[in-house]
């Protein structure tokens, strides 16, 4: 523990050092930003505020935005202002502090996925028993258990990280903090604590990632014998659930199954599952989704009445 003290801060290298790259870089991801505030907010409350947020996979939905604002929010307003820093310097309390949400909200989201693709898989493989299997109560139970589930993960990552002696250098690779860049940094043996990240990040990963390949797969199978308009309905919900994990878990993947190392396309697929999926999917559960439209579209009538009268 006393090693630790001799880093007081982190420099961020962050995903370029090229002064106009940065500034591209700023203008890009605030943009982002905003649109990711923007959509994920405008689902929230389009849910909230309408009978929607009565169906499981919508209340699922509404806590998804949530946590994919959350989520984003640990990394991308420090990665806008790093972005026209001269120096990207983060304390050894602040990269802590961000390694523990980041992986908090990120394995609430992971959860809730889940959880939505036990609701699809009962709507559509157990229609009958439906609203009793999914009822507020199972629903609010499943939320709880991400939470819960998204601790654990954490406080898992967290414990790994803080323990370790720090002494020298301090420049982490990464436009965040993170495990693997951070054990580059420890001066100590950290074999073993990589194979432990490996278990709590990459293999759980792995392993919900595969459940929710063969519930989808169970899924498409029983859809065969609906008929064609039930069907269409059915593949429609499905196929954005699907894209959504896709987005989310590939990159993922690729960063934490692999033994403790880290590469220069991290960087880039660290940006999909922390700004770009956060940033389509509002899109992606909206567009091909006519009830989430009328939804919007009661929200933002008065706004555009208002703007009507004005003209």
């Amino acid at each position: 523990m006393e090693y630790r003290n001799n880093v007081t801060e982190f420099i961020l290298l962050g995903l370029s050092q090229k002064k106009g790259l940065e500034i591209l870089c700023f203008l890009l991801f605030l943009l982002c930003y905003i649109a990711i505030l923007t959509g994920n907010l405008l689902i929230m409350i389009s849910i909230t505020w309408s009978p929607l947020i009565n169906q499981p996979m919508y209340f699922f939905l509404s806590y998804l935005s949530l946590s994919d604002l959350c989520y984003t929010s640990t990394v991308t307003p420090k990665l806008i202002v790093d972005s026209l820093s001269t120096k990207k310097s983060i304390s050894y309390t602040g990269c802590m502090t961000q390694l523990f949400t980041m992986h908090f909200f990120g394995g609430i989201e992971v959860f809730i996925l889940t959880g939505m693709a036990y609701d699809r898989y009962v709507a559509i493989c157990k229609p009958l028993h439906y609203t009793v299997i999914m009822s507020r109560q199972k629903c609010d139970i499943i939320i709880a258990a991400s939470c819960a589930g998204g601790f654990l993960h954490s406080f898992g990552q967290f414990l790994l990280a803080v323990f370790l002696p720090y002494c020298g250098p301090n420049e982490i690779d990464h436009y965040f903090c993170d495990v693997y860049p951070l054990l580059k940094l420890a001066c100590t043996d950290t074999s073993k604590i990589g194979f432990l990240v490996i278990a709590n990040s990459g293999l759980m990963g792995m392993v919900i990632f595969v459940v929710l390949l063969i519930s989808y797969a169970v899924i498409l199978c029983t859809v065969r014998s609906y008929s064609a308009e039930n069907r269409r309905k059915a593949l429609s919900t499905c196929s954005s659930h699907i894209t959504v994990v896709v987005l989310f878990f590939a990159p993922l993947l690729f960063i934490y199954i692999r033994p403790a190392t880290t590469l220069p396309e991290d960087k880039v697929f660290a940006l999909f599952y922390t700004i770009i999926a956060p940033m389509l999917n509002p899109l992606i559960y909206t567009l091909r989704n006519t009830e989430m439209k009328n939804a919007i579209k009661k929200i933002m009538g008065p706004y555009h009445g208002k703007q009507r009268k004005l003209t």
